[in-house]
């Protein structure tokens, strides 16, 4: 498994990165990942395939309890409104789905979060695991329909928004092609 030095920092603290570092153009890995569905409050798991043909926006980050992670998603909900139909957002985070749905609920975020509480697998193949802290590095990857990445920002600096015009700007232009 590669590990990253110097990729990712919150103040002082240097932090290790697990996995490889995906690039536009790189195959997405699939994953799968929990969510909590509110019909009937049961865990459920969703693949990268169940979404093929749609335009995802995936953005990960550390846990919904940290103020700019909470920053972060309430800005992409905010965006999801002007979303083509063939596009969709998730967030990504270690928190149980249960933790996740509660969050959504007490704020109005309706998008879709998705949880990879259960393993390292999603942290390590999209390079995002945090070995230090066992939660994952804030990242945007924004996946086609055909399943490749078309956009990739990992964020090192763990306090720090990500560039959130550039990652809408490669998710109109995928949807259009």
């Amino acid at each position: 498994m590669e590990e990253r030095m110097g990729e990712a920092f919150a103040g002082t603290e240097q932090l290790t990165v697990m996995g490889r570092h995906l690039h536009a153009g790189d195959p997405a890995p699939d994953f799968r990942l929990d969510y909590l569905d509110l019909a009937d409050q049961a865990v459920r798991t969703i693949s990268l395939a169940d979404s093929t043909g749609l335009v995802r926006l995936l953005s990960v980050v550390n846990s919904l309890e940290r103020p700019v992670c909470q920053r972060v998603t309430r800005q992409w909900e905010a965006l999801c409104a002007a979303l083509p139909p063939n596009a969709c957002i998730y967030t990504v985070s270690v928190d149980s789905p249960q933790m996740q749905a509660r969050w959504q609920d007490s704020v109005g975020v309706l998008h879709q979060a998705l949880s990879a509480q259960r393993s390292e697998q999603f942290g390590q193949d999209y390079g995002v695991w945090l070995k230090e802290w066992r939660l994952l590095q804030r990242a945007v990857f924004v996946i086609d329909r055909h399943d490749r990445i078309v956009y990739a920002e990992y964020i090192a600096d763990q306090l720090r928004e990500p560039d959130y015009a550039a990652a809408l700007q490669a998710l109109q232009q995928a949807t259009q092609e």
